[in-house]
C-alpha cells in the first residue's frame, strides 16, 4: 500500500477545510471516511475530552510490540458501538483503506479554525484493535467507550512529540465495570508495497509496528474464554461479580483487573497460559491492583489459570499468600477459596 496523503508531510499542520477540499470528506466528526480516496481520517483532540473530566487520547507507553496511540471512538452519549464511523476504522484494512492520524494543534493565526498537525499513517493493532473503557458522555452519564489502539503503519515514521503523550489523571479513583471476556475481531495488516517514509526532525530512528505473532491473539482469546467460564461458574453459585477501572493521580493509564467476586471479596487475575512467566506477571499485577481496591485490608487475591501449574509455581503462589484456582473437567479446582 502506498501512502496517498501528500497534502502536508508528517509533523506539519493543515486544516480540516483543506483536507475536505482535497479529499472530499466531512469536517465535523473525529472519524471522517473519504471513500473516493480510500482513506479514513482520524482527528484526535485530547482537550475535548478534558472538558468532561476524562481523556484516553494520546500516545501511550510503548509495549512489547512497539509504539501505541490511543483514540476514543465516535458517539457522544450512550455506549459506543463497533459500527458506523467506528466500524469504518475496524474494517479499514479489509476494505483497502488507509488511516491517517491528526492531532489538534491550536488555532490558525488570525482565524478561528483549529490547526490539525499530521502525525502519520496508522493501522489498528492486530492483536487487540480496541479496549472498552468507562467514561462520561456529554450528558455526564457514564457509558462504555471504545478506545482504539493505533500502531504506526509498517515502514512509516510517526511525527508525534512529547506533547502528544496521554495526559496524566488529575485524581485517583475507580469505576465499576463489567469483566472483559470478548476479544475484538482481528484486524489484518494492509500489504505494504513501497510506502513513502518521511523522516522528521523529532526522530533519529524509525518507529514501526512490531511483527506481532498470531499466537498472542490466541492467548488473549483463551484467557477470555477462561474468564467467561469462571463468571458462569460464579453466577451459578449466586455470586455477584464485576471489575474495576482504576485511575491513578499523576499517571495516564488506567488499571483494569480481570474479575472481582464481590460476594467473597476476592480479586482474580486470569492468564491464558499456565507458565511460570504468566504466573509471575499475574503476581505483579495483583500486587498493584489490590492497593486500589476498596476495603483492601480484608481483600483476598487469586490467580485463575486454564490448568494446574507445576508444584514449584504452586509453592511460589502459596508463599505470596495468593490463592490458586484452575479449570478442570469438573469445574474449577481451588474454588471456593479457603
Amino acid at each position: 500500500m502506498t501512502t496517498t496523503f501528500d497534502l502536508v508531510p508528517p509533523g506539519e499542520w493543515t486544516t480540516r477545510d483543506a483536507i475536505k477540499e482535497a479529499y472530499h470528506c466531512g469536517t465535523f466528526q473525529g472519524i471522517e471516511p473519504a471513500d473516493e480516496a480510500g482513506i479514513v481520517f482520524v482527528f484526535s483532540d485530547p482537550s475535548a475530552g478534558e472538558e468532561y473530566g476524562y481523556t484516553f487520547d494520546g500516545r501511550a507507553e510503548d509495549d512489547e510490540f512497539g509504539p501505541l496511540y490511543l483514540y476514543t471512538g465516535a458517539g457522544a452519549n450512550g455506549n459506543q458501538k463497533p459500527s458506523g464511523r467506528n466500524g469504518s476504522l475496524l474494517t479499514h484494512a479489509e476494505k483497502g483503506r488507509e488511516v491517517h492520524l491528526f492531532v489538534a494543534h491550536g488555532k490558525v493565526p488570525g482565524g478561528g479554525a483549529m490547526r490539525q498537525r499530521y502525525i502519520g499513517q496508522m493501522v489498528l493493532d492486530t492483536v487487540k484493535p480496541y479496549d472498552v473503557r468507562r467514561a462520561p458522555g456529554q450528558n455526564g452519564v457514564m457509558r462504555d467507550v471504545l478506545v482504539f489502539r493505533f500502531r504506526p503503519a509498517p515502514g512509516t515514521t510517526p511525527a508525534w512529540t512529547e506533547a502528544d503523550r496521554q495526559p496524566a489523571a488529575a485524581t485517583s479513583g475507580y469505576e465499576i465495570t463489567e469483566p472483559a471476556v470478548e476479544v475484538p475481531e482481528p484486524v489484518t495488516l494492509p500489504t505494504q508495497s513501497g510506502a513513502k517514509v518521511k523522516n522528521t526532525e523529532q526522530h533519529s530512528t524509525a518507529e514501526t509496528i512490531a511483527d506481532i505473532p498470531a499466537g498472542q491473539r490466541k492467548i488473549l482469546r483463551r484467557e477470555g474464554e477462561l474468564v467467561k467460564a469462571f463468571l458462569a461458574h460464579l453466577a451459578a453459585a449466586e455470586h455477584k461479580t464485576h471489575s474495576f477501572q482504576f485511575t491513578v493521580k499523576g499517571e495516564p493509564n488506567v488499571l483494569t483487573p480481570d474479575v472481582y467476586d464481590a460476594t467473597d471479596h476476592v480479586l482474580y487475575e486470569a492468564k491464558g497460559l499456565t507458565t511460570r512467566a504468566n504466573v509471575r506477571m499475574a503476581i505483579g499485577q495483583l500486587a498493584d491492583y489490590r492497593r486500589h481496591v476498596p476495603e483492601r485490608k480484608t481483600l483476598r487475591v487469586a490467580v485463575l489459570l486454564p490448568s494446574a501449574p507445576t508444584p514449584d509455581v504452586q509453592e511460589l503462589l502459596a508463599e505470596q499468600e495468593i490463592a490458586l484456582v484452575y479449570q478442570s473437567d469438573d469445574g474449577f479446582v481451588g474454588w471456593p477459596i479457603a
